[in-house]
């Protein structure tokens, strides 16, 4: 099995792709009008309109009702990220300025067009020492 794609269902697709593709630089490519998908070298975020809900089934999924899910994008730079999103003037939810997390990671949280929550991050740097192996001396 392989865990491939999150998808977001919204009342604005233009709106939220828009945001997304200006916050991750990865163009959207739409199937429909109704449907789009950013695609990175691991992971694909789809972003679907409420009109295709009923194709699963009725109700099943609501826009901008998420309080669970944090949508993840490790970035190389997530001061540099934090920069170019309130210079682009993206960032209406700022949750956290880039902070370094307990376990390392530099992370900057935010909420999308639609509320959902957003975290970039920049993972710590592998020290020298750690690229030896588990078999190296101290």
């Amino acid at each position: 099995m392989d865990f491939v794609s999150i998808r977001i269902i919204t009342d604005d697709i233009g709106r939220l792709v828009d945001f997304y593709e200006r916050a991750t630089g990865v163009r959207a490519d739409w199937s429909t009008e109704d449907f789009a998908e950013l695609r990175t070298a691991t992971a694909t975020l789809a972003i679907g309109s409420t009109r295709t809900v009923p194709m699963f089934a009725p109700g099943a999924a609501r826009p901008a009702d998420n309080r669970s899910v944090i949508l993840e994008f490790r970035v190389d730079d997530v001061d540099g990220v934090h920069e170019n999103l309130t210079a682009l003037a993206l960032v209406e939810d700022l949750v956290q300025k880039p902070t370094t997390m307990p376990w390392g990671n530099r992370s900057l949280l935010l909420r999308d067009p639609d509320g959902n929550l957003v975290n970039f991050f920049t993972p710590p740097r592998l020290s020298p020492s750690s690229d030896r192996g588990p078999d190296a001396a101290p």
